[in-house]
Parts: C-alpha cells; structure tokens; sequence
C-alpha cells in the first residue's frame, strides 16, 4: 500500500514543465551548522532577503519556499524572481539566474534556475549526513524549535455545553485543539490548554427543564432520567446548574482525561464572570465609549463600527443579557491574565459569533490577539452509510463509544486526517481495519519493522564502509529534514491536519528505503543505513508523539 498524498514534494505551486539544466554553484565560506539552524526553509529565506537587500534595496517581500513535486527539480524551490521580474520589469530568469548567483552557502551542492523562473536548491551530501547526526544527538527534542520571539499562547478548546456527555462533534475540535497545543509548544511557546464550562444563562435552564420533563424541555436520553432521580427541586436554573456540574464531573471530564487523553490546564466557569460582576463592567465601559444605544427596549452594541455585518444586542428587551456580553468579558479575563495570543476552536455553527467578539476585543485594547478557528461539520459512516446523531433526540454515539470500538490511536488520527474547515467523514469500518489500507496501522508497522530490523543487527559484524547515498536513501534523509520545518509551518498556520499526512509520506519513504536499501547483508550490518533507520524510527515516534498516537515496536 502507497500513500501518495503528496506531503512528501508538494506545494502551494507544481513545476510543469522539465527542468533545464543550470550552472553548478561552487560553494565558499559560509558553513552550515544544523545545530545553529532554525529550519533549512527559514535558511532559503534569510539567504533571498539578504540578496533582495543588497542588490534591490528591497525589504518585506512576500515569497514562497516550498517542496518540489519531483526529485529531479531539487530539494527547495522558490518563486523569488517571478514575485519580483513585473516589479523590476525584467525577466524571471535573468532575476532568478542573478538571486542565485549571489547566494554563497555551503548547505546547498547546487542552484538552479529553471523556467519560468523557480529558483531550485539542491542540498549537498554534508548536510543529510549532519542531520542523520543531528537526530541521532537530539532524539526526541528533535523538532524543538527555539521561537523567534516566545509568546504566551492560550488554546480554548471543546468547551461544549454541559447539559450530557461528549459526541463526535466534540471530538474534532477536542484532538485539533489538543495537537495545535503540542506543535505550540514545540515551537517555543508557552502555552495552555483551557476549557470554558457554560453554566450560565439558556443552556443551563433548557437542561433543567428536561430534568423536571416540563413543557420546555429539550434534552432526552438515559442520562436525564437518571439525574431526574438524582436531583431534586423545582427551579429550572437551580436544578439545571446541579445537573451541570454532575455531568461536568461524571461524564465530560472522565472522557477528555481518561479516554481521550487531554490535560486542560484550567477549567473556567462562565457563571464566575458574570457573579463577579466583569460582564456588567464591560458593558459599562462600553457605554462610556459611545458603544452602546437604545433601540426596541434593547440596549445594542455597535460591533458594525469594528467590522461586523451589524449592530448586536448586548442586554435583551427582558434584561436578561445576550452570550456576546459574557464572551468579551470573558476574553478580557484571558487577557488580563497575561496572553499574548488567545485561540478559540469553536464549532462551525458558531461562525455568527466571530465577527462580534472580534469587535469586542478591538474595543478592549487587544486587536490581532485572538484567533478563532472554525470546525466543519462531520459524519459518522458505518457500511457506506451515515450514522445519523442527535444529542437533542438523545441519538447519538459518544466519545466513549467510539474510542472502545476503534481505540483512541485510530480515533486520534483519523480526526485529525481533515483541514478543519472541510467537512469530514468518519469511515468506522477503515477505521477497524487491521492491515496497511488503515493509516494508523500503516505508519505505526513502519516504526514496529524499523525496531525489528535493529533488533536484528545486535551483534552481527559492523560494516563501516561509507559509500554514497542513493535515491531512497536521499529521499528518506530529506523527509526527516522536514520535521522541524513542519512544526514551524504549523505553528504559523495552525493547519494540524498536516501532521498525520507527513507521518504518513515518512512511513512511504521508509517502505522504499526497506525496497532498495538492505540493513542487514548476510552476517554483516550495514552501519550507515542502521544509522539511517535509526534516526527515522526517532522521527516516527516524535511526530506521533505529537499527535498523541502510540508508537509500538511490535505488531
């Protein structure tokens, strides 16, 4: 089984045309130290915004390194000098031919311009042998980066209502919150995982009019007729709040600790920011701004000035106040305690509410500090068929349910297999699969043949011999290359979805590498090559690390 997703060569744009051949660049005195190196990405880049200063006077250029989709058009390419050739009114390739001219580094063995003016660099030997080191020294601080600027980073994420327990809805954002956390961190930031408990207001009173199974109730299912003999009382808020907590504590944490294997730092009430008193204070300081008016008996907020589509109610006709109160006090409250940069997952029946919050956080003082990322929809499928769910309906499968079926590898993975603004579909009879057309299974039998491969060559001969690498070598080398760009990539766009396709292009490039490159040669150990394994066993288990997936060493 080949997984060619094109993780492994792809990029935002496709050589299609041949390469031409170009000038062999002779390297000079700038030496490449990979422990002194961020990425070799971030390298390329220095390098082109070194030139574009010194022989263009040029600051700020917006470009493109990325990987070409064949092996022939070299190991990074660049889009330089077609961004720059309309500015300059002069030919991609003359500019192309002049950035490559002027780059003198050691790292690359060649640079090539080809049309219509991609600037190809092809890495030298020295520095595949100096990664293989590098991984080898590091092991698993291998894809820790060192952040330009360290900031304090608070990823929000689930934070679904507590009126029952956790369903795949919860689970997508659940996973994708969880691994944009670790990827965070392992770029250099300080961060912390919270989840908001929504006690307060509508959502709390709906749960307690299921409880008493009044004329108002919503929710049904087994887990509200056994609060139903559990609490006791007739007020709707009061019995709601009680119920809240229990589920809280009996149904929604023991999921996301135990079974999905999630470690919130902090889980805030939304009932304290409104008991203390911060909602009221926030509007009132908005109202000291001219931001709010009476119209309808409603008093609104002029969210329209700061970029939403309208104005927004903040306190009803009948005084009770709307979420968007709650939501900006509650980010002041995040801000206040000392964020830089604030990351909401929200689902995507939520999008209605972004552009306001936005608003109310420009107004608090902190514009371009919060993020939020919208998940899509998913759908269970089960025989070609959707599983239809409705928490409402009490139909529905929990993440309980799912992991027993799959386990939580399978169950990790496969959510996190999908851009989180595509809708996605969960195919539970892959996902029980127990051969190479699973994915999980796939990439975790890589690391497994690895680990048996090196249990094989103890005490054999060592071969020392060093001769030159070839293609699946090359090509293995230069895929663990990519994981501390990746986690640099990702910490920039957020894009998680990313991770389980390059475990999987690595598992590919091994199971090449396994075709053509013989570890073990009659009674003697090829030394390089068990280097080679080595290293990418290291890599395999860091990136499914990251995700939260077991790396096994049998199967």
């Amino acid at each position: 089984m080949r997984y060619n997703l094109g993780v492994g060569r792809s990029g935002a744009f496709e050589h299609n045309r041949s390469p031409v051949l170009g000038t062999r660049h002779e390297a000079v005195h700038v030496s490449f130290n990979p422990r002194t190196m961020k990425t070799i990405k971030n390298t390329i880049k220095k390098e082109i915004n070194q030139v574009l200063s010194d022989i263009y006077k040029l600051d700020d250029t917006s470009f493109q390194v990325e990987y070409p989709p064949q092996e022939e058009m070299g190991d990074y390419s660049c889009n330089i000098a077609m961004v720059l050739a309309k500015k300059l009114k002069k030919n991609p390739m003359e500019v192309g031919e002049e950035i490559a001219r002027s780059i003198k580094n050691k790292m690359f063995e060649s640079i090539k311009v080809v049309k219509p003016g991609f600037i190809n660099f092809y890495l030298a030997s020295g520095v595949l042998n100096s990664n293989i080191e590098e991984v080898l020294k590091k092991k698993d601080k291998y894809g820790e980066l060192k952040a330009d600027k360290k900031l304090k980073i608070q990823v929000e994420f689930i934070s679904a209502n507590p009126t029952g327990p956790l369903t795949l809805a919860n689970g997508r954002g659940g996973f994708s919150g969880d691994i944009l956390a670790n990827v965070l961190t392992l770029a250099g930031h300080k961060v912390e995982r919270e989840y908001l408990i929504n006690n307060w207001g509508g959502q709390v009173r709906k749960l307690g009019h299921s409880i008493l199974k009044d004329d108002q109730k919503e929710y049904s299912g087994d887990y509200i007729d056994e609060l139903a003999k559990r609490i006791k009382g007739d007020d709707p808020e009061k019995v709601g709040l009680e119920a809240a907590e229990i589920i809280v504590e009996e149904m929604i944490k023991p999921t996301i600790e135990d079974k999905m294997k999630i470690k919130f730092d902090k889980w805030f009430e939304e009932r304290k920011i409104h008991e203390s008193g911060e909602v009221d204070k926030v509007i009132e300081e908005f109202r000291k701004k001219d931001l709010i008016y009476e119209k309808e008996n409603a008093s609104w907020f002029k969210s329209s000035k700061y970029g939403d589509e309208k104005d927004r109610v903040i306190i009803k006709a009948d005084g009770d106040k709307t979420y968007i109160g709650g939501d900006i006090a509650y980010h002041k409250n995040k801000f206040e305690r000392g964020f830089d940069k604030v990351i909401n997952i929200w689902g995507a029946d939520h999008h209605g509410d972004v552009a306001r919050l936005l608003a109310g956080v420009e107004v608090l003082g902190y514009k371009g500090q919060l993020e939020i990322l919208l998940m899509q929809m998913m759908r269970l499928i089960k025989k070609g068929k959707e599983v239809r769910m409705s928490k409402r309906a009490g139909v529905y499968v929990t993440m309980d349910e799912l992991i027993d079926e799959v386990g939580l590898d399978v169950t990790r993975f496969f959510f996190l297999m999908h851009a989180n603004n595509k809708a996605m579909d969960f195919d539970l009879d892959l996902a029980k699969e127990k051969s190479s057309k699973n994915p999980v299974f796939y990439v975790q039998y890589a690391h497994a043949r690895i680990c048996s491969i090196i249990n094989k060559t103890k005490g054999l001969k060592e071969d020392t011999e060093k001769k030159e690498f070839n293609s699946s070598e090359k090509e293995l080398i230069k895929e663990l290359i990519k994981w501390p760009e990746l986690v640099d990539e990702v910490s920039e766009n957020y894009e998680v979805h990313k991770l389980p396709f390059y475990a999987m292009a690595l598992a590919d490039k091994f199971h090449d590498f396994y075709e053509n490159s013989r570890v073990i040669e009659e009674d003697r150990v090829i030394q390089y090559r068990l280097e080679i394994i080595k290293a990418t066993k290291q890599v395999l288990s860091n990136v499914l690390s990251a995700l939260g997936v077991s790396a096994p060493e049998k199967m």
